[in-house]
């Protein structure tokens, strides 16, 4: 699934999420949601969210269960 609605991503689910640094190069960062960000349903670049380590970005893949 992709990251692009904010029902697809739930607190817990591991998800790859791009920062902003590395957006140009398109390099994918794994983790767990701690926190969603994004306030609006959908959003074009991916949901942005927090991670358990702190790390904050928009999520490109959601990993299924």
């Amino acid at each position: 699934m992709d990251g692009k609605s904010r029902k697809n991503i739930h607190i817990g689910s591991e998800v790859e999420i791009v920062q902003k640094q590395d957006q140009r190069t398109g390099k994918l960062t794994n983790g767990i949601v701690k926190r969603i960000l994004t306030n609006s349903p959908n959003h074009p670049h991916g949901i942005k969210v927090q991670l358990n380590s702190g790390i904050v970005g928009r999520v490109k893949n959601i990993k299924p269960r």
